[in-house]
């Protein structure tokens, strides 16, 4: 079984609470978790992993979390290969006080990381949201998994489970969940 790498960025702690939430239904011994300001270094840090899931929160007007800034820019000068590479997305928004730019940042993250090859899974019907507009709807569906930790907590842990589930088809190590 290979391990999921599970990376995110987090400013207000949100998405870093995300990600460890998702970390304990899959199980420590199944996935490494690192905080894109503490542990990441550069693109090689991904490329060990044939399996990731990215989090991301956004903000202001559909922008990144900073963490992301520096590192996908890097990577779209650098232009690593992540051909073979699995990844699912994840973030935090508010669909009420950022209703016209609920969860962008996974629009962001989805579009550079398959142009650089890499193989997107995970995506989530917009029914049952909130929000005004998103540029992470691609196909009538959101790229990712998105979560909204101000007006919405109360779905987080099902919708979780429903997105792990749906992740098994394309994640080896969950299938035992």
């Amino acid at each position: 079984m290979k391990k999921i790498g599970i990376f995110y960025g987090s400013t207000s702690g949100v998405t870093e609470e995300i990600a460890e939430k998702i970390m304990e239904e899959i199980g420590e011994e199944a996935c490494d978790l690192y905080s894109m300001e503490e542990d990441f270094d550069d693109a090689d840090d991904l490329l060990k992993y044939d399996y990731l899931l990215l989090g991301c929160s956004t903000w202001g007007a559909g922008e990144v979390q900073n963490d992301w800034r520096e590192p996908l820019f890097d990577m779209e000068v650098e232009k690593p290969d992540f051909s073979g590479k699995t990844i699912a997305l994840f973030g935090a928004g508010d669909c009420t006080g950022h209703g016209k730019h609920f969860v962008g940042a996974l629009g962001t993250l989805h579009d550079q990381f398959k142009a650089l090859g890499a193989k997107l899974v995970g995506a989530v019907s917009t029914a049952g949201y909130s929000f005004e507009a998103s540029t992470s709807i691609r196909e009538g569906k959101f790229v990712g998994l998105p979560l909204d930790e101000v007006n919405e907590s109360e779905k987080t842990e099902q919708r979780i489970a429903d997105w792990l589930e749906l992740l098994k088809a394309d994640f080896p190590a969950l299938a035992a969940l």
